[in-house]
């Protein structure tokens, strides 16, 4: 667990997967800010990604290389820029990129996490959940 929450406070970049109603998958690679509940992250109003997550409620995002993964499983929140002036301020902080200076209309997704798995190689994962329910488990090493 400490590890990955290292990983959550730490990394800037995370990929996203969404899938449109008739299924088609996307994958995304966006910044984010970690507020210590939940993932931040913004992209355009009417792209897919955002379409997708919104429509569906819920986003599965992964950051870290292959064989240091931590996967966030969660509830998607859209909030509307202008909604909270100190948690944007930080996201374009965190991000490197300050959604509400662009022309094209941006929307911050909420992720906060119901289950997360870490591990850095194959012997790691049977004990790769981390939170499930949203509540941290007990365990050394990740």
């Amino acid at each position: 667990m400490p590890h990955a929450l290292e990983r959550l406070r730490t990394d800037v970049d995370l990929w996203v997967a969404s899938a449109s109603e008739d299924g088609h998958a996307y994958l995304v690679p966006l910044s984010y800010l970690w507020d210590g509940s939940a993932l931040l992250i913004a992209t355009p109003r009417v792209s897919r990604t955002a379409e997708n997550l919104i429509r569906a409620g819920w986003a599965r995002v992964a950051l870290g290389p292959t064989r240091d993964v931590v996967i966030v499983d969660g509830p998607v929140e859209a909030i509307p820029i202008g909604a909270d002036t100190e948690r944007e301020d930080a996201h374009a902080v965190a991000a490197g990129f300050d959604p509400r200076t662009l022309a094209e209309e941006h929307v911050y997704l909420r992720v906060t996490p119901h289950e997360i798995q870490a591990w850095r190689e194959a012997n790691e994962l049977a004990g790769r959940h981390v939170m499930r329910g949203g509540a941290w488990l007990e365990r050394d090493g990740l």
